[in-house]
């Protein structure tokens, strides 16, 4: 049974944008992810920072987790 979660976070990225190079760009993101098992509680920002920036193809240091809460 797939365990939901509210998340809230930050994306950040140091890439240049096309040809130009332009600054660091970012976003804030908040939204409900689903996972197959539950989250470790010891490991769960590493584990949602991986999960999320593998969905956005970014790094996981890339991503910074806000806030998170398991949705019952």
């Amino acid at each position: 049974m797939a365990t939901k979660y509210y998340t809230h976070f930050v994306t950040h990225t140091g890439r240049p944008a096309g040809r130009v190079r332009r600054p660091a760009s970012g976003s804030e993101w908040s939204g409900v992810v689903e996972l197959r098992q539950p989250l470790n509680n010891a490991r769960a920002n590493r584990e949602l920072r991986a999960l999320i920036a593998q969905s956005f193809d970014l790094d996981s240091d890339e991503i910074r987790i806000l806030h998170w809460a398991r949705l019952h």
